[in-house]
């Protein structure tokens, strides 16, 4: 058995992922160390919290000897780190805690890493020959697009604010261990992810929710903010995929081909619940109001995914309006 460490499982993508995998790989043990700070939830795993090959320790990424201990208990051969703290308003009132986690966290885990299972810089110990460290990273980090024109891997890195600044510091903490200390490491930066299990607070699940609330649906600006989305399970397959055949050292950016912008969204959320859940009279689309606009707003996002493609053999079984049903048929379970 190999045991790899998953940080941030009890949240959104790492939920997902943690029982994907776990199904996919019978020769694996998965460790996930997760804060549990407000968009971790224990129960987005309970389907899993009794598996034989799953281990869940509660502790925090920024704590070195938490870390230590559990490289040494259970032998880590191997890093999947999607721990950080995301949220772009909350990066914005408080920045502080982004640095601290998203850079220094990621510092120090990776830090652990190199000193257990190298000898020296260039040099695994013979135990540790296959071990890799991959980070889970996002297209914020490459800035904004005009109307035109794909992030791709060489795309320089722009980041505009506090949480995609603290993203891209830790992208390039890992990139220098690679070339500093030969360490095996591979980073996928994804774009804007969507499905179940997303914490409330996020676009698509806020639609929802205050569509079955009777509450007014906030659209920032003037909605027209364009995001690439991305079906969680989609980017699932896609680390699966860069974490086990993906060349070390190697970037990859995950898309799902999916542009749209927020008054889409808004109004195909709303279109489909007025089937799958209508409403005594009129639209759920009467609730969309607009409000100002988040600070430093990104006007558009698009991901290049031609190289893990051609590369690695990957694509997405989902477009948009094939994932935002399933999306709305979980929330529905989860709101009714």
């Amino acid at each position: 058995m190999k045991n790899i460490l998953i940080t941030g499982g009890a949240g959104f993508i790492g939920s997902n992922f943690v029982p994907y995998f776990l199904k996919n790989n019978p020769d694996v043990n998965l460790i996930n160390l997760d804060l549990l700070t407000y968009a971790g939830d224990l129960a987005n795993l309970d389907e899993i919290k009794n598996h034989d090959r799953y281990t869940f320790i509660k502790g925090d990424i920024r704590d070195r000897k938490v870390v230590e201990h559990i490289f040494d208990e259970h032998n880590i051969e191997g890093v999947i780190h999607f721990a950080a703290e995301s949220h772009v308003d909350n990066s914005i009132k408080n920045p502080g805690v982004f640095i601290e986690t998203n850079v220094n966290g990621t510092f120090i885990l990776i830090d652990v890493a190199f000193k257990k299972w190298m000898d020296k810089p260039f040099q695994y110990k013979s135990d540790f020959t296959n071990c890799r460290f991959h980070h889970v990273s996002t297209d914020e980090v490459y800035g904004t697009l005009g109307e035109t024109g794909l992030f791709t891997e060489e795309t320089p890195y722009a980041p505009n604010s506090p949480y995609s600044a603290s993203k891209a510091g830790s992208d390039m903490i890992v990139r220098s261990y690679h070339h500093t200390y030969g360490m095996n490491t591979v980073i996928t930066n994804c774009s804007n992810n969507y499905g179940p299990k997303q914490h409330d607070e996020k676009l698509i699940p806020t639609v929802i929710r205050k569509a079955l609330n009777g509450e007014n649906i906030p659209i920032y600006g003037d909605g027209k903010n364009i995001r690439d989305w991305l079906y969680v399970l989609d980017h699932c397959t896609g680390i699966e995929l860069a974490y086990k055949n993906g060349k070390s050292g190697e970037v990859y950016n995950i898309g799902g081909k999916n542009e749209r912008n927020n008054n889409y969204i808004a109004k195909t959320i709303c279109e489909l619940l007025d089937v799958l859940n209508p409403k005594d009279s009129g639209s759920y689309n009467e609730q969309i109001i607009f409000v100002e606009d988040r600070a430093g707003h990104d006007r558009r996002y698009a991901i290049d995914a031609s190289k893990i493609e051609k590369e690695l053999g990957w694509n997405a079984d989902e477009n948009f309006e094939t994932g935002i049903k399933k999306t709305i048929e979980w929330y529905l379970k989860k709101y009714n």
